[in-house]
């Protein structure tokens, strides 16, 4: 027995002093993703308080922009570096949690024909952003986080599609920043456009929610045009949401059998051994809660849960990217995403304006 006790000792002590390398970094990540929390309230309540109409810059942004000037000026030492990593974990933790936000059962809500529209809506986007990306000869990866970000939901997709293909800090930066500064333009000019036009209120809001990636922009646009707006914008949009679990698995796939799938003599051995498992999670997780196993409390604090991940991983990446690699790309990332936006919301635009008349007054 002793020495049983002997042998254990130091693999405990081991894993606390492991334990307590961490604490450092998170202290870091935590401080650096609250602040840009911190800022993204202090504007929300200072437009309240002044009844201005100020775009709604999400905290993850400014977690990007406040750890991109902590690594490039003074760095991060070494104290703090192991903590740090663990962004990755905390990525994958959001991802899987991410899953509780998202019910497919909302889908059904829209109706059929608003349902079609969601379905072109992507593949087009897709499409065209993946062309559109080559043709600005963006890298590869680069490319897929912007198509999947314009196509369905924004950041969101941008942060499980970073981890299933395994993309660079920078590459992931790049796109939030441009999805991010696009998506508080949109919230200026679609109510305008359509007041211009004289949209229904069923029809502006499924353009809103067709035509703006992130959610807290397409929801904000709804609102500013009419409740009754706002409440359809939320439902396509959640409709988009919804796919993204399945467009990131494809994508997944996709990578896993292009990157060095070569000379591997157990193709589907290779492919699950690299296949990203927290998607799996993020689908049982949307299953389960599609399924109502979950109450509303235990949703809100998944949901909560996910979105306290996502504050240490972005602080994370902002900390870890390298504005010097950034600035090799140039502007043409932000290029890339701002003729897709346009083209998009001309696209989704007339798609609606074609259904007028099929969908429900």
């Amino acid at each position: 027995m002793a020495s049983s006790i002997a042998l254990d000792a130091p693999a405990t002590e081991s894993f606390f002093k492991q334990a307590a390398r961490l604490i450092p970094g998170l202290a870091l990540l935590a401080a650096v993703g609250y602040a840009g929390r911190i800022i993204e309230r202090s504007i929300a309540t200072y437009g309240k308080a002044h009844h201005l109409t100020l775009p709604n810059i999400e905290y993850v942004l400014w977690a990007i922009v406040i750890g991109l000037v902590i690594g490039n000026t003074v760095g991060v030492p070494k104290l703090f570096q192991p903590g740090v990593a663990t962004y990755e974990f905390w990525l994958k933790t959001g991802i899987v949690l991410l899953g509780s936000r998202f019910l497919l059962g909302d889908v059904a809500k829209l109706g059929g024909v608003a349902l079609a529209l969601v379905a072109i809506e992507i593949a087009v986007s897709l499409a065209f952003m993946t062309a559109l990306g080559n043709a600005f000869r963006l890298g590869p990866k680069l490319t897929t986080l912007l198509a999947v970000g314009s196509a369905i939901c924004g950041v969101s997709a941008i942060i499980a599609a970073q981890g299933a293909i395994d993309a660079d800090e920078e590459d992931a930066s790049y796109a939030i920043a441009a999805i991010l500064s696009l998506g508080a333009i949109s919230l200026f000019i679609f109510p305008l456009v359509g007041h211009w036009l004289h949209l229904s209120d069923q029809s502006y809001g499924l353009w809103a929610g067709l035509g703006i990636d992130n959610t807290a922009e397409a929801t904000a646009a709804g609102a500013l045009y009419s409740d009754a707006a706002g409440k359809v914008a939320v439902l396509a949009k959640t409709a988009r949401n919804a796919m993204i679990g399945f467009v990131v698995l494809g994508y997944a796939i996709h990578w896993a059998r292009k990157e060095h799938t070569e000379g591997v003599t157990n193709k589907a051995a290779f492919l699950w051994r690299k296949f990203p498992k927290f998607v799996l999670g993020f689908l049982l997780i949307s299953a389960i809660a599609t399924a109502q196993v979950f109450s509303k409390p235990q949703l809100t604090s998944l949901a909560n849960l996910s979105r306290w991940a996502f504050l240490l991983t972005f602080a994370g990446v902002g900390l870890r990217t390298n504005i010097r690699e950034l600035g090799k790309q140039g502007f043409r990332p932000f290029l890339v995403g701002a003729v897709g936006e346009v083209v998009i919301a001309f696209l989704t635009l007339g798609l609606v304006y074609g259904a007028d008349r099929f969908l429900p007054k």
